[in-house]
């Protein structure tokens, strides 16, 4: 069964980790400005001050984007480009960026999906309080409306949130992530007031006359390790904290049973009411899948005293995550089974392996990743014939970028990134993803051809040759 008429195929970014340019033409800054400027939070102290350029590159990468014939570019604002403050004055002059790089992307013929939040909250906004501050959920409605006046005559999907997971527990719980806490009875009211605020954004830019609007949550199945009972309430609890919290009060309009023993006494309880406001009809959800964890018990692993635990014999990317992509054809029909039968967007999807930091020959291959995108959208192929109501697939990442705070030592990109000239090279898997979309899916049906371990050698011998000699 090929893949829908309509399916969409594109790629997905964020502001941080590809504009650079972070305070130019009167923009504020923001958390992961601050954090950057930390020393020690960031591998090598890199920061995101140049990034890939692509608040100077953007006309060239668009234009990028179509000869990789992606029909879909989804992108993030930073909120702190719009509103310095984070409320309040509207800043023209970072808003118009965002107006030129959707009237470019019209003009080449590609569909934006433009996420209002990826993580960038204006510093001044943090020093209010942030995502522990009730008052956020109304800052965010504000600010969507903002944006949807300037660009929702051209914008027609939405997302408010990105991954609220990942603010929650890195930013607030685990600190590894801007702001950088490590309290954990902040988790929930920031996790709480992320639901609200979604609630909030997405009434407002209703009223505003928006076309769609989502919510992209990042999901990894939870597997027990062994059938101990220990083992399988650990594997609940992992999967309460992370898979269900956003979920579950969206569309049931309650908190999973199992968070109160997660958060312990920092589980505040919440009133009726707002769950009541944060139960919202959706119109799609995204869907950021990397891995699956596998999972054991283990009370020294808070919050959730859940490990995972390598699998033997099983590729891992330079993440440490497990490649397994079975585990998205799961992943996929047990939303629609526990949700229902809300649309769903592949939001974000890839893989980092090892590139080299220059191109030798003109040409980055990286079977590795060819394989993980072949095999991934065959399993959003599966999952599709199950019945799931799968819209769209958009590709992690366009180009290598500041991977948060691994700066830029991970490379999620399918296309390379010289971050001394900053020079874009497609690679292998971005041919091969040009291929897939071309046919809609129908060049799946040949596995893509690995290269052999002599080839891959020779390929790393010509690369570390060619830095030797730059390096003389």
């Amino acid at each position: 069964m090929p893949f829908p008429d309509d399916f969409l195929w594109g790629a997905a970014t964020s502001a941080f980790q590809i504009e650079g340019s972070p305070l130019a033409d009167g923009a504020g800054p923001s958390i992961w400005q601050r954090f950057a400027d930390t020393p020690g939070r960031m591998v090598g102290n890199e920061t995101g001050d140049v990034a890939c350029d692509h608040y100077n590159r953007m006309p060239s990468d668009v234009a990028l984007m179509a000869d990789l014939g992606l029909q879909a570019y989804r992108f993030s604002v930073a909120w702190g480009r719009v509103l310095p403050d984070g409320t309040g004055t509207v800043n023209g002059p970072g808003l118009d960026f965002y107006d030129r790089l959707v009237d470019r992307l019209g003009q080449a013929g590609i569909e934006p999906m433009l996420t209002l939040y990826h993580w960038d909250l204006p510093a001044a906004l943090d020093d209010r309080g942030g995502w522990l501050n009730r008052d956020i959920a109304d800052w965010l409605a504000d600010y969507a409306r903002v944006v949807h006046q300037r660009l929702g005559d051209r914008v027609t999907r939405w997302i408010t949130l990105n991954e609220p997971w990942v603010t929650m527990d890195g930013g607030y719980v685990r600190g590894g992530l801007a702001p950088g806490h490590r309290v954990h009875r902040e988790g929930a009211m920031a996790a709480h007031h992320q639901l609200l605020a979604h609630a909030r954004a997405t009434a407002a830019l209703r009223a505003e006359g928006a076309g769609q609007v989502g919510l992209a949550v990042n999901l990894e199945p939870k597997v027990a390790a062994t059938d101990k009972p220990e083992d399988v309430a650990a594997t609940a609890r992992a999967d309460a904290y992370m898979n269900r919290i956003f979920l579950d009060p969206v569309v049931h309009g309650r908190y999973p049973e199992g968070l109160p023993e997660v958060f312990g006494a920092s589980w505040p309880g919440f009133a009726d009411a707002d769950l009541d406001e944060i139960q919202t009809d959706t119109d799609f959800f995204g869907v950021n899948y990397y891995t699956r964890a596998v999972i054991v018990d283990d009370p020294a692993d808070p919050p959730e005293e859940a490990r995972r635990v390598r699998q033997t014999r099983h590729p891992y990317t330079e993440m440490g995550w497990e490649v397994y992509a079975p585990a998205l054809r799961d992943l996929l029909v047990w939303v629609k089974d526990e949700y229902g039968d809300t649309p769903l967007f592949i939001t974000e999807n890839g893989s980092a392996f090892y590139d080299p930091p220059q191109v030798v020959g003109g040409e980055v291959p990286d079977p590795m990743r060819v394989a993980y995108l072949h095999d991934h959208l065959l399993a959003v192929e599966d999952a599709i014939e199950a019945g799931v109501d799968v819209r769209g697939y958009f590709a992690w990442s366009l180009l290598d970028n500041v991977e948060w705070a691994q700066g830029t030592s991970k490379r999620f990109g399918i296309v390379h990134v010289d971050f001394e000239t900053l020079e874009r090279t497609p690679k292998h898997s971005a041919a091969f993803y040009r291929e897939v979309i071309g046919s809609n899916g129908a060049a799946l049906g040949d596995a893509p051809r690995i290269p052999t371990t002599d080839e891959v050698t020779a390929t790393a011998r010509r690369s570390a040759a060619s830095l030797q000699e730059g390096a003389g």
